[in-house]
């Protein structure tokens, strides 16, 4: 396994990134985030995992699995030290920015989906 974490918080407005249609994402923090972070952010605990996210690879958020179909050049960098980075779930070869996991899978992602206790799990 190269990254494990559980949703400990979910900001205010996190979730409105993941209903945008033209944003279908979900900024990652780790729980000790200033609040300004924290209100756009689903805040997690990593609880183990060394390896850094590739193409490729799977992510799993709770029992939803979806591929890694590109990963930004921030984005390992960012995950290992501040366990953030941002979840856009509309594929594509090309990362939209730096620190960005680009991701697709059969199953959509809802905001049910997000909870407190879910984990967030990627090899």
């Amino acid at each position: 396994m190269k990254y494990y974490s559980e949703i400990v918080a979910i900001g205010s407005e996190a979730l409105e990134f993941l209903k945008d249609p033209d944003s279908r994402s979900l900024i990652l923090f780790d729980y000790t985030a200033s609040p300004d972070l924290a209100d756009i952010s689903i805040l997690q605990k990593k609880k183990g995992g060394m390896g850094e996210p590739a193409k490729g690879d799977t992510l799993l958020i709770g029992n939803k699995a979806f591929t890694i179909t590109a990963v930004g050049t921030e984005a390992p960098h960012t995950l290992a030290e501040l366990s953030h980075c941002t979840l856009c779930f509309k594929g594509g070869e090309v990362p939209e920015r730096p620190g960005c996991i680009m991701l697709e899978g059969d199953d959509k992602l809802t905001a049910y989906d997000i909870q407190i206790g879910t984990s967030i799990e990627i090899y």
